[in-house]
């Protein structure tokens, strides 16, 4: 039998009633939480797998927090990885106002971007104000309660603690341009930091000459197994000389490791007759094994030039600043015209000209042209105050990434999960505020979950087991 036409089972007005009652109870009682759609940029049409998202958009609405007593979940529980954070918040939004003031901006984003535009979805996240987090929603449940007077008024969200995942650029698929968010999230995600050269100065180099120096020195020998540095000892300059110094270079070419070069550090002066030249293997003690020799058969003899001046040393008379890379060195033309010295510079962690070292000391130089200068750095003098958010691009590598935070004072430039490899030397550049600087190095690049202690504890278990032993936990 029908029902009863007489007594209605939920009137429009009725209906209407009931909602506005439930939006007033949620502004009265809840809290204003940000939605944040989860827009899809690649997906697997197989296994219709979510690959990677991105989040750029946040609504404000009002939300009952039914754990009023404290999250729920496992809370915080150890696992092999390190610790874990396993929160859960449960919410209750109206549904006429996720009709009303979200629902008209999903169906206005192109076509494949939201899957669902009519009810919050699966994969979306909320921002809960009040312990500064991120949930993801895990289960819409549309029927709680069940059909008063015939009709749903509420959508409840399951949601768990959002865990940032290296996609889309990491922490960058969350671009909110809200405050609130993006201080809450600017040290999670992949970060990169690099640190940057605000300024730089060329360094100035002064130069000795003598006779009777060593001109070169000639590699007859490379020799192999050199897998430690060998060390170049020169014979005695006579009474009243300068003993002559020199480094190695080494090589690998096919996994042996051979002597490239033998480059002067002190050309020397006085010498006669070319002085002998012997390349000494590295050697060290291994316990158990006795000392081991690493590296045999180079051999090298020298040029000694009597009856012409040449560059005997350059010393480094400013060190100069923001050198990522080495920078090129310049010998005048001697008084001959001919027979130019040539040398290279080494650079130090700090950026600074930190030694010369000569590979021809040159031929007919006297004290007008004994003059050596070095290139200046790429950048004299960083510019601009980078801006959160834009998209930085490399010089060099061609790498870009977008901008976490900019400290002025220590010159660090953070930056989210990079689109290639940032090196040492690159130029980095802001698109919108053309900020430039020289890159110095890359600090670190890790992911930072300030909710995983892992690496906490890899330290400090560290602190107590040496693993560069061959067997840390014992002998065998």
């Amino acid at each position: 039998m029908a029902l009863n036409p007489f007594f209605l089972q939920g009137s429009q007005s009725e209906q209407r009633l009931v909602q506005d009652l439930i939006n007033e109870q949620l502004k009265i009682y809840g809290v204003e939480v940000k939605y944040l759609p989860r827009r899809i940029v690649n997906k697997d049409n197989i296994f219709t797998e979510v690959q990677s998202s991105r989040f750029g958009d946040n609504f404000s609405i009002e939300a009952y927090v039914n754990t009023f007593d404290g999250y729920g979940g496992a809370g915080d529980i150890m696992t092999k990885f390190g610790v874990s954070l396993k929160d859960e918040l449960i919410v209750t939004i109206s549904k006429e106002r996720f009709e009303d003031f979200i629902s008209p901006f999903l169906v206005g984003l192109p076509e494949g971007e939201i899957e669902v535009t009519s009810r919050p979805s699966e994969g979306d996240l909320i921002f809960f104000p009040l312990g500064q987090r991120l949930f993801e929603i895990k289960f819409v449940e549309h029927e709680k309660p069940f059909y008063q007077l015939g009709k749903n008024y509420v959508y409840e969200l399951r949601c768990e603690l959002f865990e940032l995942e290296d996609e889309l650029g990491g922490w960058n698929q969350l671009s909110t341009t809200t405050e609130e968010i993006d201080d809450a999230l600017v040290d999670q995600g992949y970060i990169t930091s690099l640190k940057l050269i605000s300024s730089g100065s060329t360094a100035t180099l002064g130069v000795t000459t003598s006779t009777g120096y060593v001109r070169k020195i000639f590699l007859n020998d490379d020799g192999f197994d050199y897998d430690k540095v060998p060390t170049v000892a020169i014979g005695t300059a006579p009474a009243g000389g300068v003993d002559a110094t020199a480094v190695a270079i080494t090589t690998s070419i096919n996994g042996v490791n051979s002597v490239k070069e033998i480059l002067l550090t002190n050309a020397g002066a006085g010498y006669t007759v070319p002085p002998t030249v012997t390349i000494v293997s590295a050697t060290e003690v291994i316990k158990g094994v006795g000392s081991v020799s690493y590296g045999v058969g180079a051999a090298a003899t020298a040029l000694v030039v009597t009856n012409s001046s040449g560059i005997r040393d350059v010393s480094i008379t400013s060190a100069g600043d923001g050198y990522p890379t080495a920078p090129t060195l310049f010998f005048d033309t001697p008084a001959s015209g001919i027979n130019t010295a040539t040398g290279r510079v080494l650079v130090s962690a700090a950026n600074t000209v930190s030694q010369v070292l000569i590979s021809d000391a040159g031929l007919g130089y006297d004290s007008i042209t004994g003059v050596a200068t070095v290139s200046p750095p790429p950048i004299t003098t960083g510019i601009g105050t980078f801006k959160f958010n834009e998209v930085v691009t490399g010089s060099v590598s061609n790498a870009t990434a977008r901008v976490k935070s900019w400290n002025v004072t220590t010159n660090v430039l953070k930056l989210g999960t990079t689109n290639g490899t940032f090196v040492s030397g690159d130029i980095i550049t802001g698109a919108d505020s053309n900020a430039s600087y020289t890159i110095d190095f890359v600090e670190s690049a890790e992911f930072a979950d300030k909710y995983d202690k892992s690496d906490e504890i890899e330290k400090e278990a560290d602190a107590i087991i040496d693993f560069s032993e061959n067997n840390p936990f014992g002998t065998f």
